[in-house]
């Protein structure tokens, strides 16, 4: 296993074969509350481990044992005069965008506190394992904003427009069991198992043609909540994208040959 950090706040391992990349929230002693340093760190890290053909499987993870993040961090947005406020909105953005556009699947092991910008960054990932003692919520309105990195947009793709907005207007907070009911998150498992399980999926998805990972995602996400035609012409597309691939010829190969496929990557 490799290690590279991004800054004080974020670092990112990559296991066995480095097919599997652990994105590492590591701001222990603010309980991850994503500051603007934090924000660019975590975008740095996005950017390298999208650009690495290599990896197939990113799993986001904390360093804190009682919270996965529990959001952007108030206390230095209490300093900010409001010029400083919109030149910070960019870097902040870039975290939570950084996340969503990664174009490999991405899995979030939540625990503990998972609130506000601390849940959209998990709601910016395909699939949530949490933990039961995982608290998940959109708490903005309770102190005068909203929610700012895509949770008025992710969380509806989850749960429905309905229950979205009495969770958001509510901001009240989840429990791992009623978050699992909802759909907030996807897989509940045993307190201290989010880590594990969620490295685990991610080994299983990683052993899989990286070009036909990239090509799922982009099909999945691109064609979300177009009708069916136009949705079926993105398909139609990402496919053109492997059909004539070296993965694909491998995989097709080592299928009749019943043998573990030896992925190109091309």
């Amino acid at each position: 296993m490799s290690e590279e950090r991004f800054g004080e706040y974020v670092l990112v391992r990559r296991h066995g074969e480095g097919h599997v990349a652990e994105l590492v929230l590591d701001r222990p002693k603010a309980m991850n509350a994503v500051s603007t340093e934090m924000a660019r760190s975590i975008a740095a890290a996005c950017t390298a481990l999208g650009d690495d053909k290599g990896v197939r499987a990113v799993v986001l993870t904390s360093s804190h044992e009682r919270a996965f993040c529990v959001g952007a961090d108030l206390k230095e947005r209490n300093s900010f005069s409001d010029a400083e406020l919109v030149r910070q909105r960019p870097v902040a953005r870039g975290a939570y965008t950084g996340v969503l556009e990664l174009p490999v699947p991405v899995i979030a092991a939540v625990h503990g506190f998972a609130l506000g910008g601390g849940f959209e960054l998990a709601l910016s990932c395909d699939v949530i394992v949490a933990d039961r003692t995982a608290v998940v919520g959109l708490p903005e309105v309770s102190v005068g904003v909203i929610p700012g990195g895509g949770g008025t947009q992710l969380l509806p793709r989850r749960v429905g427009a309905a229950r979205a907005a009495e969770l958001i207007f509510s901001a009240r907070r989840v429990e791992a069991v009623e978050a699992r009911e909802l759909g907030m998150v996807d897989q509940l498992v045993e307190a201290g198992r989010d880590r594990d399980e969620a490295l685990e999926l991610a080994s299983r998805i990683a052993a899989n043609s990286p070009v036909g990972l990239r090509a799922a995602k982009r099909a999945l996400r691109v064609g979300f909540g177009l009708d069916l035609r136009a949705g079926l012409e993105v398909e139609d597309a990402a496919w053109r994208t492997v059909a004539f691939s070296g993965d694909r010829a491998e995989g097709v190969a080592a299928f009749n040959e019943k043998r573990r496929a030896e992925w190109p990557g091309e």
